[in-house]
C-alpha cells in the first residue's frame, strides 16, 4: 500500500481464516475460513501473498487497527502450527488474534460470535488452543450446515462443495464476519456479538 494508506507500527491484531491449502478444496465447506478471508482482503485492499509462518500473509489497516491476515497452509488439523508461531513472533495476547473458521452446528447463513471457549469439535480450533494452551481466541464460527444424512461421514461432508445458491448465501455472510473484524479489532466485540449472534 502506497501514500495515504501506507502502513506503519506493528501488527496489532491477527485474523486468521482456516481452510486447506490445495486447489481441490476450494469451494469445499472447510475452507470457509479461507473463503471468508479472501473476501475480507479484498474489501480492505489488503494482498495476501507473501508467505511467513507457515501461510499466506498481507497487512492492512482495518479501522484504526493494524492488522495482519492469514490463510495457514498446514492443512486444518495443524493450524496452530502456524497460528502461534504468528502470535508469538509479534508477542500478541490470545485475545488479539480472531480465528475464522466452519461450523457444522449452524446453518449456511448464520454466523456466531465468541469471545472465548471449546474447540466444539473443529480440529483446526483445537490444534490452536493445544498449541498455545489458552483457549481465549475470539472466534467467528460460520455455518456450513449439518450433514443431509446421519450415515455420511462427517470428513466426506465438510470437504464436500458448496452450491451455487449456497456460496450466495455466504456472500452476506462474509460481509458479516467483515463488519465484525472490524468491531473487534476495535475493541468492540461485545457490539459485534450483540449485532450478528
Amino acid at each position: 500500500m502506497f501514500g495515504k494508506n501506507k502502513i506503519t507500527g506493528p501488527v496489532e491484531y491477527i485474523v486468521a481464516g482456516l481452510g486447506n491449502p490445495d486447489k481441490k478444496y476450494q469451494r469445499t465447506r472447510h475452507n470457509t475460513g479461507w473463503m471468508a478471508l479472501d473476501y475480507i482482503a479484498e474489501k480492505y485492499g489488503c494482498r495476501v501473498n507473501k508467505i511467513k509462518f507457515k501461510s499466506f500473509v498481507g497487512e492492512c489497516k482495518i479501522g484504526s487497527a493494524r492488522v495482519m491476515l492469514m490463510k495457514p497452509t498446514t492443512y486444518m488439523n495443524n493450524s496452530g502450527q502456524a497460528v502461534v508461531e504468528a502470535m508469538r513472533f509479534y508477542k500478541l495476547p490470545p485475545e488479539n488474534v480472531i480465528v475464522i473458521f466452519d461450523d457444522v452446528s449452524l446453518d449456511v447463513g448464520k454466523m456466531r460470535i465468541r469471545k472465548k471457549g471449546s474447540d466444539g469439535g473443529q480440529k483446526g480450533m483445537r490444534s490452536i488452543i493445544h498449541l498455545s494452551g489458552s483457549d481465549s481466541f475470539p472466534r467467528i464460527k460460520i455455518g456450513i450446515g449439518a450433514k443431509p444424512n446421519p450415515d455420511w461421514e462427517l470428513a466426506d461432508w465438510v470437504l464436500s462443495k458448496f452450491t451455487d445458491g449456497e456460496l450466495k448465501t455466504l456472500e452476506n455472510m462474509f460481509e458479516n464476519a467483515a463488519q465484525a473484524v472490524e468491531l473487534m479489532t476495535d475493541g468492540k466485540t461485545d457490539r459485534a456479538m450483540n449485532m450478528f449472534n
